[in-house]
């Protein structure tokens, strides 16, 4: 429903240019005007950086299914309109403030802003900012922090997931889900099942590293575990649908198993049945990467240095499934709202 009400009436005609106040150069950014409305392209006037911000030259941005949530009001934190979203970025350092010590012009970075990503140019806190090794390509770079932050603290913190143990990640064809395969089995040795929402994307699950997959929208996702597993179930569940997936998978579970709530893309939010909880001895938390910015940073910047050096070390690789133009950032909203997305979708200012 969402998705037909963001494309009705949907076309090129949406996108406009509105110069900013102030003359001289200015840049391009896709701004949110009014909720629940496609973006527009505005020509924006660069503001001076404070002391301890850097301005960064964007060549990729991650679109991720929150930023469509912020520009329909249905996301934890409402920003004034206009803005501009936009959380994770790659570029290269334009200027720094004056008591910028972290970065110099020209670095290669990845930056972490919350809003403001989507756009030619990025104003930013240097504590936001992560130097790239150079064996990593800015596309792929652009990739890393939302998803394999999300895959690395919810397997390696929350979960605690040990070598040989099994791992269910639901809509595993996902951005999310395809950095939690990469990371579970790659790096913590894990064994994966994948379960998703049709044939093809369970193939994808398993080209990228799954030892098994599930197509759940073809019968029972906790009966076909049961197939591969047996009856002894899986250590560790990572779940961003919730509904009637996240409560498959909960009785899915092994004796102490794990289950992590990552997101409810299927759009409801079960009830957890605390009986479960007591009869197996199992443990339901949640995590929101996010979050961890704000009340444990050491914990959350961590999270992205450990994927630069998965990602520089050749044991991850990020899935890039698609990049779109500044100008189409609404077909790009489209195309994740629409459940067509696989991997990480970009949107390239380059």
């Amino acid at each position: 429903m969402a998705a037909l009400v963001w494309g009705r009436g949907f076309s090129r005609a949406w996108l406009r240019r509105s110069a900013g106040p102030g003359c001289g150069r200015h840049y391009r950014a896709a701004v949110c005007t009014e909720l629940k409305q496609p973006l527009a392209i505005e020509e924006v006037t660069p503001r001076p950086v404070r002391p301890h911000e850097v301005r960064v030259d964007v060549h990729f941005c991650g679109v991720n299914f929150a930023d469509i949530l912020v520009c329909r009001g249905q996301y934890q934190e409402r920003p004034h309109l206009p803005f501009t979203p936009g959380m994770e970025f790659s570029g290269t350092v334009l200027e720094t403030g004056t008591d910028v010590c972290t970065v110099k012009q020209g670095d290669r970075v990845i930056g972490v802003s919350g809003l403001n990503g989507m756009a030619e140019e990025c104003v930013i806190d240097q504590k936001r900012l992560w130097q790239i090794p150079e064996s990593i390509p800015l596309r792929e770079a652009a990739a890393l922090p939302a998803s394999y932050g999300t895959a690395i603290l919810a397997l390696e913190r929350r979960a605690c997931t040990q070598p040989g143990e099994t791992v269910l990640v639901t809509a595993a064809a996902g951005a999310t889900g395809l950095a939690v395969i990469d990371v579970a089995t790659n790096v913590l040795q894990a064994k994966v099942i994948a379960a998703a929402g049709s044939d093809e994307k369970c193939k994808l699950a398993m080209q990228r590293g799954a030892q098994s997959s599930v197509n759940y929208s073809q019968g029972s996702l906790k009966e076909a575990v049961k197939k591969l597993v047996g009856s002894g179930g899986v250590n560790v569940v990572i779940d961003t649908v919730g509904g009637d997936v996240f409560l498959e998978a909960l009785h899915s579970l092994a004796w102490e198993g794990r289950i992590v709530v990552v997101g409810f893309a299927g759009g409801t939010i079960a009830s957890v049945p605390a009986n479960l909880l007591l009869l197996k001895n199992v443990s339901a938390m949640g995590v929101i990467w996010g979050r961890y910015k704000d009340q444990n940073f050491p914990l959350f910047s961590g999270s992205i240095s450990s994927a630069l050096q998965y990602c520089q070390q050749g044991r991850i690789q990020p899935y890039i499934g698609a990049v779109f133009k500044l100008e189409e950032v609404n077909d790009a909203f489209l195309h994740v709202m629409q459940r067509k997305s696989t991997g990480k979708v970009l949107l390239s200012l380059k």
